[in-house]
């Protein structure tokens, strides 16, 4: 005999955010009676289907980096991360190409951009063009700070010297010369203080020195996949409004059951209708430009920069920025009152 679940809404008094009063209540995360299969630390379907696009895109770019003869044939620099004077094979292998300098260079602040246009203009987060803090604003805002912070640790500043250079003098890399001998550029290791003593790439690089010896995490790699996951996985649910995406993720309670996350709505929030919901605004729009360019970039740099393993540890350190900050609070209920979920 099939056993028969139900399906059921609490409601819990909190304080308004408006007025204060204790009268208000908030329609708590809609969940099944019955604890469900499942683990809270996975993601969906649709989400191991995304991330996945990922590592193949990586994959796809350095097997046409390996295949195609103009690619192939060139003469890749390690010390450079660039390919010899006159001998890029195409516009996207060159540093200078337009999208590198205005796009990637500078990629924090376009993911910034639309991830605020994004939050300020879309009515399944709030009053659209109100810069008033709901509670989805705020933990939004929450989980971007988060990421931002480990963009920060990883690529600008960690107590000094950042993380990505501190790994490579970590596993024996150091500031070099570069001499010119008339037949090629050599790089060598330099016996002069100034060079040795650099402990940053950028210092490194304005005394005239390369990076040498060491294992060099792809900032380009890290940068894109964190910035354009974070932006997927904050508009599918909570733009989108794709409630198997919302139904299959799995949470764990306070008590230890596994059940599955809806929407959670507060008494003070205005309902957002189906067609407001799945409506594309400014901010859905910029959020896909930057996608776009954002996966378009990270197959130009699998193709033609860096080393396989370079760009491995690029992308493990990105997810493990996004598995910390938008899958582990589904498992951690302390941590996910803080950061909350995207659409819930």
């Amino acid at each position: 005999m099939a056993t028969r679940r139900s399906t059921h809404r609490v409601e819990v008094p909190i304080p308004s955010a408006s007025n204060g009063t204790p009268g208000s209540k908030r329609t708590a995360t809609k969940i099944d009676s019955a604890p469900l299969a499942g683990s809270p630390f996975l993601p969906t379907a649709l989400e191991a289907t995304l991330l996945a696009l990922y590592p193949g895109t990586l994959l796809l770019g350095s097997l046409f980096s390996l295949l195609h003869p103009a690619a192939r044939d060139a003469t890749y620099q390690p010390w450079t991360q660039s390919y010899a004077p006159d001998q890029a094979p195409s516009y996207f292998a060159r540093k200078s190409n337009v999208f590198n300098v205005y796009f990637v260079k500078i990629g924090w602040f376009w993911t910034t951009l639309v991830f605020f246009m994004l939050l300020f203009s879309h009515p399944s987060l709030g009053p659209p063009l109100n810069p008033v803090l709901t509670r989805r604003r705020l933990q939004a805002t929450l989980r971007y700070l988060s990421v931002t912070v480990i963009w920060i640790a990883v690529t600008q500043w960690f107590f000094g010297p950042p993380i990505i250079d501190r790994s490579f003098r970590w596993t024996g890399g150091q500031c070099a010369a570069v001499y010119d001998e008339g037949v090629e550029d050599q790089l060598k290791r330099a016996e002069m203080g100034d060079f040795r003593g650099a402990a940053t790439h950028a210092a490194c690089k304005a005394i005239g020195g390369q990076w040498a010896g060491g294992h060099d995490i792809s900032g380009h790699v890290f940068l894109l996949i964190l910035g354009s996951a974070m932006l997927w996985l904050e508009v599918l649910p909570a733009v989108l409004r794709n409630e198997g995406l919302r139904e299959a993720r799995r949470i764990k309670t306070n008590g230890g059951l596994v059940r599955s996350a809806s929407i959670e709505i507060d008494a003070d929030e205005q309902p957002v209708s189906d067609s407001q919901s799945t409506e594309l605004g400014i901010g859905v729009r910029g959020a896909l430009v930057v996608l776009g360019l954002s996966w378009w970039m990270l197959l130009m740099t699998a193709a033609y920069f860096h080393t396989w393993f370079e760009k491995f540890t690029g992308l493990l350190v990105a997810f493990g920025t996004i598995y910390a900050v938008y899958f582990l609070p589904r498992a951690v209920p302390a941590l996910r009152q803080v950061v909350g979920m995207p659409g819930v």
